[in-house]
């Protein structure tokens, strides 16, 4: 489904624990110590702080960051909050732009007490949904339009899911692993047939897959791995007797460690071990054969952009490809600084007012 990103996300999506971040739990403590210090002077300066990073990169996060600016900007009085946005000037680029390196994506005008305090929490979440970002735009531009399923979630805790799903959404990704990870547009996790169902029948991907199909062929497009016993080819085209027209698709995910059993006669050559071009080929060349031409290949185990790339050049027969861990490999990081004074420079040496025409004003 498209995704309208003209129109930012509600604050109340992101569910913020909005008491702890007004009280500076989630803050470095010098960046509450700045707000205490403002308050208790009563020095309230008028400053424009300046968001920036320095990659090509693709922005994620800016709307988290304006939710937490409008719900916990402001001050403590008399056991009540006062909230502060209304007295803010927020300007701010779009989820999903495009962005240069050292651009201003944000700028925040007011008094500086009202939001001193809120630096790591809106600088961490753009750092953390620009890398997702740009990590899956990068694959979906690699894999030429060719579907991709974002499978990260075994490899980081379990509380960065809805976020990261959300900027995965809207770089690209076809379809997200986790109910969590699709609840910000309102959809479903979607999945394969896993190892840990085949193992509880035995090891028969054939009568899993069977038992699997019948349960949620209704409910999804039914994908299968087929590499538990290592013959990618063999069990491909069993399952495909078997399932019929409710069979999606199949997808191979032998280990790097490994030489499927179909290449055993074909070593020689080219780097055998893994979901290699060669496997992919012979999978497509026996469900062609035995005419299940509409079974679609799923490859995944490893994959990252630069290896989509190569199978991209070479023209290997991969349908859809299902990418994990390298999605949430790197850094994104953001800056920001105070860059005017009451409208007058006053921006620590190497960084100055930098006005981005493409930002929008906040409402």
């Amino acid at each position: 489904m498209a995704t309208d990103v003209s129109r930012r996300l509600d604050p109340e999506i992101f569910r913020l624990p909005i008491e702890r971040i007004r009280d500076g739990y989630y803050s470095d403590a010098y960046f509450v110590y700045t707000k205490q210090l403002l308050e208790r002077e009563g020095h309230h300066p008028r400053v424009t702080m300046q968001v920036f990073q320095k990659h090509d990169s693709v922005l994620g996060g800016i709307d988290e960051a304006i939710a937490i600016l409008k719900t916990c900007s402001g001050h403590a009085e008399q056991d009540r909050w006062i909230e502060g946005w209304d007295q803010l000037e927020v300007h701010a680029l779009r989820e999903g732009d495009r962005i240069a390196p050292r651009e201003t994506v944000l700028t925040i005008e007011g008094d500086y007490s009202l939001f001193a305090h809120l630096e790591t929490v809106y600088l961490g979440g753009l750092a953390r949904r620009s890398l997702i970002m740009r990590n899956v735009s990068e694959v979906v531009a690699a894999a030429g339009g060719k579907q991709i399923f974002y499978f990260p979630a075994r490899h980081d805790h379990w509380l960065v899911q809805t976020g990261d799903g959300w900027s995965a959404h809207v770089a690209g990704a076809i379809g997200v692993s986790t109910d969590a990870q699709a609840s910000w547009w309102g959809g479903r996790g979607i999945g394969t047939v896993p190892h840990g169902l085949i193992a509880a029948y035995g090891g028969d991907t054939v009568k899993a897959s069977l038992k699997f199909s019948d349960r949620f062929h209704t409910e999804m497009n039914i994908t299968v791995l087929v590499d538990f016993e290592n013959d990618s080819v063999t069990t491909a085209l069993a399952v495909a007797e078997a399932l019929g027209p409710k069979l999606w698709g199949v997808r191979l995910d032998t280990s790097e460690q490994l030489v499927d059993r179909s290449l055993f006669d074909d070593m020689g050559g080219f780097p055998p071990t893994g979901v290699n071009p060669r496997l992919v080929e012979k999978v497509r060349g026996a469900l062609d054969g035995a005419g299940f031409t509409e079974v679609k290949i799923v490859a995944s185990g490893g994959f990252t952009a630069d290896r989509i790339r190569a199978f991209e050049a070479g023209g290997v027969a991969v349908d859809a490809y299902g990418v994990g861990s390298s999605l949430i490999r790197g850094q994104n990081d953001f800056t920001a600084d105070v860059v005017l004074l009451d409208g007058q420079p006053c921006a620590k040496v190497g960084r100055a007012y930098a006005p981005n025409p493409r930002l929008a004003r906040v409402q």
